[in-house]
């Protein structure tokens, strides 16, 4: 059950909602988020609910049967939509393009990369500075001082930085540089990290574990939201399955159950999803026909000298085609 108080609830109406709850034995948790306060309640038994929802101080009430109830469609039946300012949202009904390199190599590249998302009115830059690689000899990142970097060139060029963070102790440093936080796949279930960033006011992408459920991502982005940031989108990035010919299994089914289950806007990532170039533009269209609130995406000037995935990573003339073919994409899936 999830309790949403009236904005101007007053101590007294809220001691009688709790003890109400008390007297029904109904465990109650409070979440304050970014917007709005609620109460999640726990029935240990049956009951009627106008006994709660005729209380003064409550703006509605509903009965949400999942276990991950914050996030479920259950409640809330409008999308939810991530406002990154300046006209740049994420689950309006616009496609989000997110596009960068896989790892901030240099200022030199970020200058390349930024004309090249002007040029493509790209509003969103993808690249990473903390790297969780599988080899401790990999190339793992330029660190704070690239986000800085990294920031300093996008927020000129009204664009802005999502990036990976990998630890708690990261993310007060990042907070100035970073518009989006990424969730990568290996930390989809680090909840120490989710309930830190659940206290920020910074949206929150969460990647699908690498051989997580959909179930368990639910229950990461509630780790999120219950701990007061409502600001989160998940992604799916592909599985780890028996399958040798693609780097990973995009699990392309997972979006329009997502969207079923859940209002946070959902994010389909091809290049990590397959691996392989070739075959990252059919899987970016077949996302979007899926119904992805939007596409992140790897690209490097010169793939075959990138520092990591550059196997993965679209020239810029390949990159600038797909961006043509997914807008015109989404508006087919409008069109329906």
């Amino acid at each position: 059950m999830i309790i949403q108080l009236e904005k101007n609830i007053t101590r007294g109406e809220r001691e009688i909602l709790l003890n109400k709850l008390e007297t029904l034995k109904i465990g109650a948790r409070p979440v304050k988020t970014n917007f709005r306060e609620y109460i999640v309640g726990i029935p240990s038994g049956e009951f009627d609910l106008r006994e709660i929802g005729n209380l003064k101080g409550i703006a509605d009430i509903h009965r949400v049967s999942d276990s991950y109830k914050m996030v479920s469609r259950k409640w809330k039946l409008c999308n939810s939509v991530i406002d990154l300012g300046d006209g740049i949202k994420i689950g309006n009904g616009e496609l989000a393009i997110m596009s960068g390199p896989c790892a901030i190599e240099s200022e030199e590249q970020i200058e390349s990369i930024v004309g090249h998302l002007v040029k493509n009115n790209i509003r969103i830059m993808r690249g990473g500075v903390y790297k969780p690689r599988s080899s401790p000899y990999s190339f793992r990142g330029l660190g704070i001082e690239g986000l800085k970097l990294f920031y300093k060139h996008c927020s000129e060029n009204g664009i802005r930085v999502i990036t990976e963070v990998m630890q708690v102790s990261q993310v007060e440093k990042m907070m100035d540089y970073v518009d989006v936080f990424q969730v990568g796949a290996r930390n989809s279930q680090n909840f120490n990290l989710l309930d830190v960033l659940g206290k920020v006011d910074k949206p929150v992408m969460i990647k699908r574990g690498i051989s997580g459920t959909l179930d368990e991502l639910l229950y990461s982005a509630e780790y999120v939201f219950s701990s007061g940031n409502e600001k989160i989108m998940l992604c799916e990035r592909g599985i780890r399955t028996f399958e040798r010919a693609t780097r990973n299994t995009l699990d392309l089914s997972a979006i329009p159950i997502l969207k079923d289950k859940t209002h946070l806007p959902v994010i389909v990532d091809p290049s990590h999803g397959v691996g392989i170039r070739k075959y990252v533009p059919p899987m970016a269209l077949a996302g979007v026909m899926s119904g992805a609130d939007g596409v992140i995406m790897e690209i490097h000037e010169t793939p075959e000298k990138a520092f990591s995935d550059g196997q993965q990573s679209l020239y810029y003339p390949q990159a600038e085609k797909l961006y043509r073919q997914l807008r015109e994409t989404k508006k087919l899936v409008d069109s329906f």
